[in-house]
């Protein structure tokens, strides 16, 4: 899809920077602008490109470029949603203002007790750990088959240095977690700490996020959602302003195409509400229709999606903890919706010829997306026969609510961290990993720390065996 956006850094906008995007707008003869998965803005196919006066701070990523990704960040749940006790919105954007340029790699930056914001679909994934300012790191660069844990907690005020030096390491063709380690702690002075308990990502039913809700003793938090993702120009310009009046600093966007208002007086929530009202902005979707993760400005998937929630609603379904993805076929692509559904790609052969679509329905595994492992459900199945799945997968869900220990408890934890057995050197920081061995020194994969001869010595500096520290231990 050709389509420009705009990025916006962890998802938070000055009203006087979305005013400026808006008469932007205004000014290539636009009526609205889009909201994408990234947290970013998109424009229309055809937007013009502007020259640098226009442009000022704003960067826009334009359909013939492929650098520039957006920082996703779970700010916009700060205060409003469950969160971790020290993680609060001035750190997060301290955190967002070391990042001072563009990332190309897709950067996540989030609290694991939200579950507004998703975790893993970054190239980059920072996560807050228990311990004050320090943070997870699980990494899968594009050529990664699957997600790395970086071996140790990042300080916060590293992750911005961190991931430069990761993005200047991408170019080396076989890169692996324990090599990017290694350069990374050969290159930088970092204030690191010891991985003293695996991540913990405690499960929660997806949040409902619209309408006027109350935010501490004596102010608001406003959701915004349109159905279309089609945000009104002139309804955009009049919240900036008012906004401004209210000494409103931040406007979150949500990678579910809406957008949070946090702060709003509580003596000025009246004035909100006729502002709503007067517009006519509808802020009382039920969760049925808010809980739809869609491709921007893919008019078959916001139609399927119609015809979906129309079809529940008649059978009064509840699908409360659930949340819904439609998306064209990617067994590569990073989903974090609890059920998938993907439309099946036609045949070039076939593509002259009028044939029904067909679709894959999937589900994450105790329906957990952060678990990051989908089960097949059924396959090419007809739009008629969708409904009809989804019911039966929200009752299994139902049925199976409370039964299943959460992937990410400790229990599998503990069943994961049996794969990992690291090592360090304290001469040069050189690791050994048993899930790879020591080639070098024709050593096989599988091959624990502990079985290793005692006259094992370090494959860079030749130091003695035990000169190395424990940095993961193995769980029999």
């Amino acid at each position: 899809m050709e389509l420009t956006r705009l990025i916006v850094k962890g998802g938070v906008i000055s009203p006087g920077e979305l005013r400026e995007v808006v008469d932007i707008a205004f000014e290539q003869g636009l009526d609205s602008i889009s909201f994408g998965s990234r947290q970013d803005i998109i424009f229309p196919r055809g937007f013009k490109t502007l020259d640098k006066t226009t442009l000022g701070k704003h960067h826009f990523v334009y359909p013939d470029q492929k650098s520039g990704n957006n920082i996703v960040s779970s700010y916009v749940s700060t205060d409003i949603f469950r969160n971790t006790n020290w993680l609060t919105g001035n750190r997060f954007l301290y955190v967002l203002e070391e990042f001072k340029e563009q990332p190309k790699l897709k950067v996540n930056i989030t609290d694991p007790k939200q579950q507004l914001v998703p975790l893993f679909t970054g190239h980059i994934n920072f996560i807050a750990s228990e311990h004050e300012d320090y943070w997870y790191l699980y990494i899968r660069l594009p050529k990664w088959d699957r997600i790395e844990v970086y071996p140790v907690l990042i300080y916060s005020w590293d992750l911005a240095k961190i991931y430069y030096e990761i993005e200047k390491l991408t170019e080396e063709d076989s890169l692996d977690i324990n090599m990017l380690f290694t350069l990374v702690s050969e290159i930088l002075d970092t204030n690191n700490r010891t991985i003293d308990k695996p991540l913990n990502i405690p499960f929660y039913p997806f949040p409902y996020y619209e309408g006027m809700n109350r935010m501490g003793i004596d102010q608001y938090w406003l959701g915004l959602y349109w159905r279309n993702n089609l945000y009104d120009l002139d309804f955009l310009k009049e919240m900036c302003d008012l906004c401004f009046e209210c000494k409103i600093g931040k406007i979150c966007i949500t990678p579910w195409k809406s957008f949070i208002i946090k702060g709003i007086p509580k003596d000025r929530k009246l004035e909100w509400e006729k502002f709503l009202g007067k517009k006519g902005i509808n802020v009382r979707h039920s969760l049925l229709e808010l809980n739809w993760h869609l491709p921007v400005a893919m008019e078959w998937a916001l139609n399927l999606k119609t015809f979906l929630v129309r079809t529940l609603d008649q059978f009064d379904i509840s699908t409360y903890g659930l949340n819904f993805g439609i998306s064209e076929y990617n067994r590569d692509g990073h989903y974090f919706t609890s059920i998938v559904i993907e439309k099946n790609e036609l045949p070039e052969a076939l593509e002259s010829i009028k044939i029904r679509d067909t679709y894959n329905v999937l589900f994450a595994k105790n329906f957990d997306p952060n678990t990051r492992e989908y089960i097949v459900h059924s396959q090419d199945i007809d739009k008629l026969e969708l409904p009809t799945i989804l019911i039966e997968l929200s009752r299994k869900y139902f049925e199976e609510l409370g039964n299943f220990i959460p992937e990410t408890t400790e229990k599998q934890q503990k069943k994961e961290k049996t794969k990992i057995d690291i090592y360090q050197c304290q001469e040069c920081l050189t690791l050994y990993n048993s899930e790879y061995g020591d080639e070098t020194q024709g050593i096989p994969k599988g091959i624990l720390f502990e079985n290793l001869a005692a006259a094992y010595c370090c494959s860079l500096c030749e130091a003695p065996k035990s000169n190395f520290k424990i940095l993961e231990a193995v769980e029999q």
